[in-house]
């Protein structure tokens, strides 16, 4: 019987909503599944078929050592996704090179320590580190009243060390809230509405992504189309061409109501996969797929 692990994080476990239907879907196909914490040291991975990896939702404040263990499994077993397109995808900026694409990407300004930083003096702004999991460490601001904050916040990520993002805030995120498209096995499976509740500057943050809500809805033509380029260009980047097990493409709708890409993921989205009927299934059966 093939042995997968669904890798998880200590912090996580009991709190991703695809683990339970997953698991039993892949049970009635044969699969011997696991969920492990990655960063277990008494993992032997070698005695896995496939690792999954699933809720590692923790990564972002060691994403380091997080990288090293990605090639490290990677050397034991199979791995979903792939090293080298986690370890791209789990830095934000990957965001530029889909902009170099020419697919239409949320306007974004990296800051990197030691750069020079201008914060917009109007509107309202996001700000967040280049690698971040949930809503951690991820602020919203009213400008020009929070500039200091923002500012503050900005300054405070680079003494870290850690690159930042600035970004828009666009309404369209709490109304009508995101389309997120979900792949699984190259093919489109389902997507969902999610409104997230995005904190405003003053707000703790956390490092699981337990601040939003999502319900099913009927992504357009439109939708499908562009969030399949998007992950055509992160297959076309690596050189075998792979397709991912699993990706999410988070779409919002621009000033004119156009649709714009979020985010692109890769490494550990949630899949909503109670939100569909039979998406657990099309996840195992993909999973069993490239088990061989």
């Amino acid at each position: 019987m093939a042995r997968v692990a669904l890798v998880s994080a200590t912090a996580s476990r009991g709190r991703d909503s695809d683990e339970v239907p997953l698991l039993d879907a892949l049970i009635w196909r044969g699969v011997d599944a696991a969920v492990v914490t990655w960063d277990d040291r008494g993992v032997d991975w070698g005695e896995f078929d496939l690792a999954v990896i699933r809720s590692t939702w923790d990564y972002s404040r060691r994403n380091r050592e997080f990288i090293r263990w990605l090639h490290r499994v990677e050397r034991r077993t199979r791995l979903a996704n792939r090293a080298e397109l986690v370890e791209w995808n789990i830095d934000k900026r990957y965001l530029s090179d889909l902009a170099s694409a020419a697919l239409p990407v949320v306007p974004t300004t990296f800051v990197e320590p030691g750069d020079a930083v201008r914060i917009p003096d109007r509107g309202e702004i996001v700000v967040k580190p280049v690698v971040s999991a949930g809503a951690a460490d991820t602020r919203r601001y009213r400008m020009p009243d929070h500039g200091d904050e923002a500012q503050a916040h900005v300054d405070a990520l680079l003494a870290e060390g850690r690159p930042v993002m600035v970004q828009p805030y666009l309404p369209s995120v709490e109304d009508p809230g995101e389309i997120d498209l979900v792949f699984l096995g190259g093919r489109y499976s389902h997507a969902v509405r999610k409104v997230a509740q995005l904190l405003e500057h003053d707000a703790p943050t956390s490092e699981l992504p337990d601040n939003e809500f999502a319900v099913a809805t009927e992504a357009t033509r439109e939708q499908v189309a562009l969030a399949e380029r998007a992950v055509r260009i992160a297959v076309d980047r690596f050189s075998d061409g792979e397709v991912p097990l699993y990706a999410r493409v988070d779409l919002v709708l621009g000033v004119r109501d156009e649709p714009m890409i979020l985010e692109l993921e890769l490494a550990e989205p949630s899949l909503y996969l109670a939100t569909s009927e039979g998406a657990a299934d099309r996840f195992a059966d993909a999973i069993a797929n490239a088990l061989g």
